[in-house]
């Protein structure tokens, strides 16, 4: 067996970002490894639903041994064995993210020779995690151009608390390949969608309206491209995201969520303030997509490089574990305008 890679989960960002890359690179890698002090820097310290649902579906994927793997639990071991392809079904059970569950397994079924189908039931809007129109709208578009043959469908939404939500992904065969993103050119296509789950049609307008105020009159953006829609779901929720794209592949997705006693106004700020800057900026993807884009990037056949809205502890975490497992340099240089570049180049 391979050298066990032990990981500290308390390290850097200490969240759950730090297991799904592990799960992830060690199925690709055939590494195991043991994590502890699982996500301690949070509120509810070790694994959630959700995250106990990532090991399970990659345990599944590449029919891993595990030791640990339990709500609550602090600790993990983790010995993959063969990935294979398959037609899959993961329930979280909760309204925990599913958006999660798939940047966990996507990667490792990507590059076997067979097609895989997931389809994942929970929340598919959930607070701190990306939601399914923003793995639409920004995280496929970027897979995407990084090679990789990823097709998604929402069936059904679904918000915190209550979940009930399903998504479903077709991964067909591919390889990583390099990116370049660093000249993003005009803005070429701005859009969103601003909407609400079994609640009065007039909150999403009024998201809408706040957005647009925030976004001040800049050149590219009206009012008609914003969208206003209502839909059905197993409980109530409103949301809005907003989507710039550029002419050389550069782009940005911020979203917006409502809960309760969280005013409308509130929720359309949360998508526009950051989109705002973005659009002030040089960057050519959004800090959320350059965490995520890490990982195939890292085991692509070249160089890659990208401009980012800004460095986060989260980037940071994440590119220090992608090391344990894989030979890549990533590098994340602050610029003086506040943005950064990442180049990272795998061994």
């Amino acid at each position: 067996m391979p050298e066990l890679i032990f990981i500290d989960g308390s390290s850097g960002e200490g969240g759950g970002q730090i297991l799904r890359t592990s799960l992830s690179l060690s199925a690709i890698t055939g590494r195991p490894f043991e994590i502890e002090n699982i996500r301690a820097r949070r509120a509810k310290p070790g694994l959630r639903p959700q995250h106990l649902k990532c090991v399970e579906a990659m345990a599944e994927v590449c029919g891993a041994k595990v030791r640990g793997a339990a709500v609550g639990s602090v600790f993990l071991r983790f010995e993959p064995a063969e990935l294979r392809a398959g037609d899959f079904v993961f329930d979280i059970g909760t309204a925990g993210a599913t958006s999660l569950v798939l940047q966990t397994v996507y990667l490792p079924l990507s590059l076997l020779e067979e097609p895989s189908t997931v389809s994942i039931t929970g929340g598919t809007h959930n607070p701190f995690s990306p939601c399914f129109h923003y793995l639409q709208e920004q995280w496929l578009p970027l897979v995407t151009q990084a090679g990789l043959h990823i097709s998604l469908k929402l069936d059904r939404l679904g918000f915190y608390p209550v979940g009930g939500g399903k998504i479903r992904a077709a991964i067909k065969p591919a390889v990583p390949r390099a990116v370049q993103i660093t000249d993003r050119g005009k803005l070429e296509n701005f859009r969103g969608v601003s909407f609400v789950a079994n609640l009065d049609r007039e909150i999403a307008e009024r998201q809408k309206r706040r957005a647009l105020r925030a976004l001040g009159k800049r050149e590219g953006i009206k009012a008609m491209q914003i969208q206003v829609e209502t839909f059905k779901a197993p409980s109530p929720g409103t949301a809005i995201y907003l989507t710039a794209e550029y002419e050389h592949g550069a782009r940005a997705c911020y979203f917006g969520l409502g809960e309760r006693q969280k005013r409308a106004e509130e929720v359309g700020e949360e998508a526009a303030l950051p989109m705002g800057q973005f659009l002030d900026s040089e960057a050519t993807v959004d800090q959320f997509a350059a965490d995520q884009l890490m990982l195939p990037l890292a085991i692509a056949s070249g160089p890659s490089e990208f401009i980012t809205a800004c460095s986060t502890e989260h980037q940071r975490t994440n590119a220090d574990i992608i090391a344990r497992f894989v030979e890549v340099k990533i590098e994340i240089q602050e610029l003086e305008s506040g943005a950064s570049k990442v180049r990272i180049d795998p061994g």
